[in-house]
């Protein structure tokens, strides 16, 4: 995976506030994702697509407040060590 993509390159993750449609399964639509801070600002500025901790690629777009946090981002996030935003 290339290190723009890789969801723990920047050590820093939260949860993204936003989801959206980019087809596949829908599971992007259901839950709202862990990815790296810096990954959001990039992808709201570019439109890129962004990967979340659980591998998922969408661009976020819609409000997660609406959205269950993602049970594979969360295990994973819980089993990430401690650092500055943990």
């Amino acid at each position: 995976m290339p290190e723009s993509l890789d969801p723990l390159s920047s050590g820093d993750t939260l949860l993204d506030e936003r989801t959206a449609t980019t087809g596949g399964d829908g599971d992007h639509e259901r839950f709202a994702h862990y990815v790296p801070k810096d990954r959001i600002v990039e992808s709201a500025v570019t439109g890129d697509p962004i990967v979340a901790l659980c591998g998922k690629v969408w661009v976020p777009s819609r409000d997660p407040s609406r959205f269950p946090i993602c049970p594979d981002c969360d295990k994973i996030f819980r089993g990430l060590p401690p650092g500055k935003n943990k």
